[in-house]
């Protein structure tokens, strides 16, 4: 079957049209489709990052390094970033490769279907205005026939009727019109034949030259329009396609993270992090009260002390016997050194302040101030209490000996690996180093070997002090292991001891009471360990403590103070200075006889009240007596 437009479709120039212009508004629809999927897929990319960045981690943290569970979360997290970047990669081969085309194609077309149609219309016009005049000739033709039958019939009558000279001129006069009107109707013909072979010609050419012409330019441009819509959709396919092994492979890491998953070595993991190397608590002690004998003294104590710790325990957690917030919280713990008796030399010549009497304890004072505070001063009176605790106590002591054995095992041993990196650091530069004085005593023109002495010097005092540090952490790990191993032989000890024992209970408490000692029953940082409920309680507040003000800024002045008297700060917390010298006040006086100063920003301590002249900022004033309100 032919498919021709023009000689198929000859008479069906306005469907043509109808068709074309709905074929264009499906290419301007198209484009449109295709704009608002890549918006979509732009859209989709963005909540897809928004989403992993809101639940990625903020800082990195250990335990997100140490459990299989985060680790694969995290890479989870990763692949559906690359996944939302490959979307917008997507969305930008859309918009660049096919809106912009089609959009640019689509004006283009329409420019061409106007022309054609264009001259299919003035082709159309030509042959119905051949039409009109051939019509036109052929009326005039029939017009100029009848008039001459008339005026000959007219013309014959009068000559059957010819009698008189008078009718005899009518006759002729009738033969010469009638003569007239047939001239008229051969040159009527004449025009008529012209126009019909016009006509005929013209619309043989109209049907069979140009329309043909016109409509195949329309197919064709109607062809292209679909052309392009096809390569379109399959650019829409193919960009879609270059995604998928990108996305099949961030599929592939998100299966083998959820695969590596290890429920058993995250709980061996969890072991690692929190044992603490000590001996469980033996069995509660049988107290005999039908003996006549009496207990020791040093017993009736422990047990009477044991019984108020526990009693205490049940009230408050901050008040438990010896515990650590007690020890941080406060202030130096002796009080502070009086005044001199007589100013010095250089000296102030008004009278040293006076410490004010401490109508209260300071821990009490400083919880009571922050339980009774608002929300921003209780924040500040917390960041307060933190910084004390990171002044007095820095980071511990520096063989670990505050941690239970494992975990000191386990730290020792983490630092020295990294003094072992940093130590091989230092040997590389210094091997790099010597290289370079080699070099540059054989080629002098190179460069000043003299120059790099100093470095070399530096380099070597630093590999002396990592070694050195390095000797004596190494000691520390294996004091540590050997407490550890001596915990492990007397727990395994312990046990088959208990194993081997049978007797009544009775006896058998009786004995671990004679046996045990109250010192065995402290932990390494000297505290009695009556409630252990109590002590994981306060670790885990004191951890979330810690991550509250992690990223704190420093506290702001209140004021300025000037030093009375010099004072040695030799007690951990405290700060040194000397007569005259100004400081920023960050902390009042609690009650406790010390004041917490700043210089330069960078060190911090307690200086005591009555060596000081303090200046207040009258905001501070404002600020502080609120908070003492509130």
């Amino acid at each position: 079957m032919s498919c021709n437009w023009g000689t198929e479709l000859w008479d069906q120039f306005d469907n043509l049209e109808k068709h074309t212009s709905w074929g264009i508004d499906f290419l301007e629809r198209y484009s449109k489709f295709v704009k608002e999927r890549a918006d979509i897929e732009l859209s989709y990319a963005k909540q897809i990052r928004s989403l992993s960045k809101k639940y990625h981690p903020k800082r990195s943290r250990e335990d997100e390094s140490r459990y299989t569970w985060c680790l694969a979360f995290s890479a989870t997290l990763r692949q559906l970033s690359e996944l939302a970047i490959q979307r917008e990669e997507l969305a930008e081969n859309l918009n660049t490769q096919i809106v912009c085309e089609l959009t640019r194609y689509t004006q283009e077309v329409k420019a061409e279907r106007k022309t054609h149609f264009q001259d299919g219309r003035r082709t159309q016009q030509h042959i119905e205005s051949s039409w009109k005049q051939l019509e036109s000739s052929k009326r005039r033709y029939e017009r100029d026939c009848k008039e001459a039958e008339r005026a000959q019939q007219v013309s014959d009558r009068i000559d059957l009727d010819n009698k008189t000279d008078g009718e005899k001129r009518c006759s002729l006069k009738a033969r010469q019109t009638a003569q007239q009107k047939k001239q008229a109707a051969e040159e009527s013909r004449k025009d008529y034949v012209t126009s019909l072979n016009q006509f005929n010609q013209d619309q043989h050419q109209h049907y069979h030259t140009l329309v043909p012409v016109i409509y195949q330019r329309i197919q064709d441009m109607e062809e292209r329009r679909i052309e392009r819509i096809c390569d379109a959709m399959r650019s829409s396919a193919e960009a879609e396609r270059k995604v998928l092994p990108v996305a099949s492979r961030c599929l592939d890491v998100m299966m083998d993270a959820a695969e590596g998953i290890q429920p058993r070595m995250d709980t061996r993991q969890v072991v690692e992090v929190y044992k603490s190397g000590f001996d469980p608590p033996g069995d509660v002690e049988f107290d005999d009260y039908s003996s006549t004998m009496r207990r020791s003294i040093s017993e009736s104590s422990y047990l009477d002390n044991r019984m108020e710790g526990r009693r205490h325990s049940r009230k408050l957690w901050p008040f438990i016997r010896k515990n650590k917030l007690l020890t941080l919280l406060s202030s130096p713990r002796q009080p502070p050194p009086p005044p001199p008796t007589s100013p010095s030399p250089g000296g102030v010549a008004n009278s040293p302040q006076s410490p004010p009497p401490a109508s209260r304890e300071p821990i009490t004072q400083r919880l009571n101030d922050l339980m009774s505070s608002g929300s921003r001063t209780r924040k500040q009176c917390l960041r307060s209490l933190k910084r004390g605790l990171s002044l007095k106590l820095g980071s511990g002591p520096a063989d670990c000996s505050h941690l239970p054995p494992e975990q000191r095992r386990k730290k020792l041993q983490t630092r020295i690996n990294n003094m072992n990196e940093e130590i091989q650091r230092e040997r590389e530069q210094r091997d790099a180093l010597l290289k370079m004085r080699e070099v540059y005593e054989q080629n002098p023109q190179m460069g000043d070997a003299g120059s790099l002495e100093p470095r070399l010097e530096e380099v070597k005092q630093s590999l002396q002090r990592l070694e050195e540090e390095l000797r004596r952490n190494q000691a520390w790990l294996l004091e540590a292991e050997s407490k550890a191993c001596d915990l492990s032989s007397r727990r395994q000890s312990g046990s088959c001891g208990l194993n081997s024992q049978v007797d009544t209970p009775g006896s058998s408490s009786l004995k671990q009471l004679e046996d045990r000692s109250p010192a065995s029953r402290e932990s390494p940082d000297g505290s009695y360990t009556e409630d252990h409920s109590a002590e994981l309680q306060f670790k885990s507040r004191s951890s979330e403590f810690d991550d509250d003000f992690e990223d704190e800024e420093p506290l702001p002045s209140i004021g300025t103070c000037k030093s009375l008297y010099p004072f040695q700060g030799q007690n951990e917390g405290t700060l040194s200075m000397v007569e005259g010298e100004l400081l920023s006040v960050v902390e009042e006086d609690k009650g406790d006889g010390w004041t917490r100063v700043r210089r330069n920003l960078e060190e911090e301590g307690y200086v005591p009240t009555s060596y000081i002249k303090v200046f207040l900022d009258s905001s501070a004033k404002g600020f502080v007596q609120s908070s003492r309100l509130v």
